[in-house]
């Protein structure tokens, strides 16, 4: 039976429910990076990135064997999991240093600039086309990222290293669309997690910090919320189409904002609202592009 919009009832069902895990899974990884913010300073970006990953790897292991065995840890392409693993190391570890030093919502508004990252490096390397429309939304959604920096004024080194974080996270976008054509989402998962546990530990003789039980019980929740937070998004992206669901991970924004209001009760300024809303609406008018050219594809 259709829906009065046309819509089956079981893909209806589907796609709310997608849309739901989407927010939570965008939640936690929200939440991820405000225990970050708790532990605060004094702990190197880059042992946060290797507990995170080592404690996240534990806890996705399980549902890797339980979905698909050992079988579905095979992969062809070592290479490019370990180039993802080392550019999602440099985005974590930009992105936790900020976490503790910015605003919560600050991080996150920024952060929304990945699609638009996205979107510019593939017409660079990848040679995408892009008309005039979503030029413009581009350009549009980095005006944010400048409102949101506040130029005018001084530039927080940790905002500056949530760019480079929003950038290193745009490779890892890249290298995945690539990986996303032979490897399973869980398999990606996984060699993203040990692969970057691995690179992280390199740096551990130099910055490592014995925490005590306290810091500890927070790194393991940071772990938790990391992994439930990409098994989540894994399943909403196979309950629901992408372009249904992506959308949704601009509720980061909102989060970001509810966690500074209730843990640590600041409100965000003027230039974070504005630079959020310039964001979000050029990202989703990209995104509005983009289903527009993939339906008139489909139909010739």
């Amino acid at each position: 039976m259709t829906s009065a919009g046309g819509t089956s009832g079981p893909s209806r069902s589907n796609a709310i429910g997608g849309i739901l895990v989407m927010m939570a899974a965008v939640g936690l990884l929200t939440a991820m990076n405000g225990v970050i913010k708790l532990i605060g300073p004094e702990y190197h970006p880059a042992q946060v990135t290797f507990l995170r990953n080592i404690i996240a790897a534990m806890v996705i292991l399980p549902f890797i064997l339980k979905t698909g065995g050992v079988k579905t840890l095979k992969t062809r392409r070592p290479g490019m999991h370990a180039a993802r693993a080392l550019s999602g190391f440099l985005a974590n570890v930009f992105y936790f240093y900020a976490a503790a030093r910015l605003p919560l919502s600050d991080v996150m508004v920024i952060s929304q600039a990945v699609p638009l990252f996205v979107a510019l490096m593939a017409v660079v390397f990848l040679r995408e086309a892009v008309g005039w429309r979503r030029w413009a939304a581009i350009v549009a959604g980095f005006g944010g990222v400048l409102v949101t920096l506040e130029p005018t004024g001084e530039i927080h080194p940790a905002a500056l290293a949530t760019v480079a974080g929003t950038v290193c996270w745009a490779t890892t976008i890249l290298l995945l669309r690539t990986l996303g054509r032979t490897e399973s989402p869980y398999t990606v998962v996984f060699y993203y997690m040990i692969a970057g546990t691995l690179v992280a530990s390199l740096a551990q003789p130099w910055v490592w910090k014995t925490p005590g039980e306290d810091v500890m019980v927070l790194f393991v929740v940071v772990g938790i919320f990391g992994a439930f937070g990409q098994l989540l998004m894994t399943v909403a992206l196979k309950m629901a189409e992408a372009s249904v669901v992506s959308p949704f991970s601009y509720t980061a924004i909102l989060w970001g904002i509810g966690f500074d209001l209730v843990i640590w009760h600041a409100a965000p300024d003027t230039a974070t609202l504005l630079g959020a809303a310039i964001i979000t609406l050029s990202g989703l008018y990209r995104l509005h592009r983009e289903n527009m050219k993939r339906r008139a594809r489909s139909k010739t």
